[in-house]
């Protein structure tokens, strides 16, 4: 028996989403990544005596969403509460957050993995603020601390210890990423720090009902790396086991060159954090008309839209692609208020759309040409203009450069606007029949295959610009005559 028959892993995790607010949550200190160090504080940040912190009512809103996106039931009465340690990059020597009432409870997220899906619960989602930052990679002797990160609001999304994989965790975490990007709330940028996830994982013995020894592992600065630091771990923990030895209680650190994890500190002594009420707060009411202004402002979430693409008549597959991000969703979307042809839509924004934005690394909401613009190209293809490939692979590449330009009269201007004269097209025909006669008497013998050569021709004749229906109808009609 394979160890991984053996052995299931038990997957708990915590995601920090930091809050895209303009100002932190308890002072009017800017919240903007990537300003000089230690330059968006001021006395209330770093708690002086005789300063008094006022939460930040976007923040609530942004975590009552989540919370509502995430099938949760949201709390009305919140209480903040200081949780007390001490650390450099910890200015007031405490942490407010919410402590025994947090605002979302109770809720789920469904993963929808290869071949099944499976319902993950989320414990608990609580408002806090950030700590600052350590940095000890920036000189040889000291730790450096950059406090602009200090107060900025983050909620704490605690999933119930449901995951059995890695893949799942993986899913689970691109699903968190996924909700927070639509709804706006957080970027959800792992390697700048704007969500962070911490996994518990331990092993136990296949149909155990007692969780085995459970150790969290953290610094995982991208969700492939929250993937591979969890496949790891179990490894490591079901070799521990196998070979009669303790998995201890401890926190570690992934190393994402090596691919391992290394022991931080011992969590055999739990850490005393003193919880009390936040004294300087009043409670957060949170009453049921606020939640249901918060919900009727919400945008489509993913699952919604797909099943609305879906209902479109797309694959389940496109609709999947298209809903990946918000933007292409978005652009998508805009594309189909000008057309009806969704097929064509589809076959525009994830083909030569998502390839050149791929190609440069841009999201596509940086993409320069107007949704109107493919709307416009689909309509001209649909009228029998121009052809999809003389449109994705000459007229698509001079509007990349022109995006504001007319692309009826930019084709015109190119001498690409297809030819459906009849008389025209006939003319080509007798042309293109009269240089290969023994072929149309190989035709007319039952050759019948022998059609593509003479339409290669009318096309050459005609510089690519005779319309391809129009001139396989004539030119049956003039070869079985």
């Amino acid at each position: 028996m394979s160890m991984s028959e053996k052995y299931e892993a038990v997957i708990g995790l915590e995601v920090h989403v930091q809050l895209l607010t303009k100002s932190k949550a308890f002072s009017s200190d800017a919240n903007e990544y990537g300003a000089a160090p230690n330059t968006q504080l001021s006395v209330i940040t770093l708690g002086h005596p005789g300063t008094l912190p006022r939460f930040n009512r976007t923040a609530l809103e942004y975590a009552v969403k989540i919370g509502l996106a995430t099938n949760c039931t949201i709390r009305k009465e919140n209480q903040w509460a200081r949780k007390n340690y001490f650390y450099p990059d910890l200015p007031k020597g405490y942490q407010i957050t919410q402590h025994t009432t947090p605002l979302c409870t109770d809720g789920f997220l469904v993963l929808k993995m290869e071949g099944y899906e499976k319902k993950i619960g989320i414990t608990r989602i609580h408002m806090e603020e950030d700590a600052g930052k350590s940095m000890h990679d920036q000189d040889p002797y000291f730790t450096l601390i950059d406090l602009n990160r200090a107060g900025i609001p983050l909620i704490e999304i605690v999933s119930e210890p449901d995951l059995r994989t890695a893949d799942e965790a993986y899913t689970y975490v691109s699903e968190i990423r996924k909700i927070v990007r639509y709804l706006d709330i957080c970027d959800g940028n792992m390697e700048e720090g704007s969500m962070r996830c911490d996994a518990n994982v331990s092993v136990r013995l296949k149909g155990a009902s007692e969780f085995g020894q459970k150790v969290e592992v953290k610094n995982m600065n991208s969700i492939r790396n929250v993937k591979r630091a969890i496949e790891h771990e179990i490894i490591r923990q079901i070799e521990l086991i196998e070979k009669g030895e303790r998995v201890d209680q401890d926190t570690r650190s992934f190393d994402a060159l090596k691919g391992t994890t290394t022991s931080m500190r011992s969590k055999e002594a739990a850490n005393d954090y003193r919880y009390f009420p936040e004294p300087d707060l009043p409670p957060i009411i949170v009453s049921e008309e606020y939640v249901q202004k918060v919900k009727s402002a919400m945008p489509s979430l993913p699952e919604q839209l797909k099943q609305q693409f879906i209902s479109l008549g797309l694959s389940e597959y496109d609709a999947s692609v298209l809903t990946e991000e918000k933007e292409t969703a978005n652009y998508f979307m805009a594309v189909c208020q000008e057309t009806k042809n969704t097929k064509a839509a589809v076959n525009w924004v994830m083909g030569p759309v998502k390839s050149f934005c791929n190609e440069l690394a841009i999201s596509i909401s940086d993409f320069s040409i107007p949704a109107k613009t493919i709307s416009d190209l689909i309509a001209m293809i649909d009228e029998g203009g121009m052809n999809f490939s003389i449109a994705s692979q000459k007229l698509f590449p001079e509007l990349l450069k022109n995006p504001s330009a007319n692309p009826k009269q930019l084709a015109g201007e190119m001498n690409l606007i297809q030819q459906s004269d009849e008389g025209l097209i006939l003319k080509y025909i007798d042309e293109a029949l009269a240089k290969f006669p023994e072929k149309v008497a190989e035709f007319k013998g039952g050759k019948t295959g022998i059609a593509s050569l003479f339409m290669g021709e009318v096309m050459k004749l005609s510089k690519g610009k005779a319309d391809p229906k129009l001139t396989n109808k004539l030119l049956l009609e003039k070869l079985n005559s």
